[in-house]
């Protein structure tokens, strides 16, 4: 989410970050948004234990900062169906693999890290997809290869993923925003697993 920001202050981005959502209250992307002068709200199944209620207080709160497309950068949460339908084919969730290897439920951070060692890989990377009802199953919208080296830990993968990750969002955003890459052609693409 910062690296998001700095590229839009820098004018790297064309872009109007208007609102950060978080479900974790200890969130550092609502102190980070605090500090950028970013509206910032915490709503979670602690705020609202209804799920109706709260997919209804976060779309309203969408609706209400003028957000055109959401950006899940470290939101741990699956989007539900009243937000996914209002916001289809503009939810944008980036993943530390080159999906469809290494996504779906429960994978996620280092998990994904050890899966692409174990597995023996000799590149893993990062995508940026739409979000659709599957975990890590909406349309391709990019990818940047990362490569696996001999002596890789998780760790040591996942640093090295994670600049890519802080860079390639950013770029893609870009890309969105001059109209290079169309989400709507998109929408009617997906992959197999």
């Amino acid at each position: 989410m910062q690296a998001i920001i700095d590229a839009c202050k820098k004018g790297h981005l064309n872009a109007t970050p208007c609102v950060v959502i978080s479900n974790n209250s200890d969130s550092m992307a609502l102190e980070r948004a605090k500090k950028e002068g970013i509206p910032a709200f915490h709503f979670s199944t602690k705020t609202h234990s209804n799920p109706g209620e709260l997919d209804s207080i976060i779309l309203k709160t969408l609706q209400k900062y003028d957000v055109n497309i959401i950006i899940l950068a470290g939101y741990m949460r699956m989007l539900g169906k009243p937000i996914q339908d209002y916001y289809r084919n503009r939810i944008l969730n980036i993943h530390p693999a080159l999906l469809p290897k290494f996504g779906g439920k429960g994978m996620y951070g280092q998990f994904v890290h050890e899966a692409v060692i174990a597995a023996g890989e000799k590149k893993s990377g990062v995508t940026v997809h739409l979000v659709s009802e599957k975990y890590d199953e909406g349309p391709i919208i990019s990818q940047r290869d990362v490569p696996v080296f001999e002596n890789d830990t998780p760790q040591s993968l996942a640093q090295r993923v994670l600049v890519q990750e802080h860079k390639f969002f950013s770029e893609t955003l870009q890309k969105i925003s001059t109209g290079e890459i169309d989400l709507d052609n998109l929408a009617s693409r997906s992959f197999d697993k």
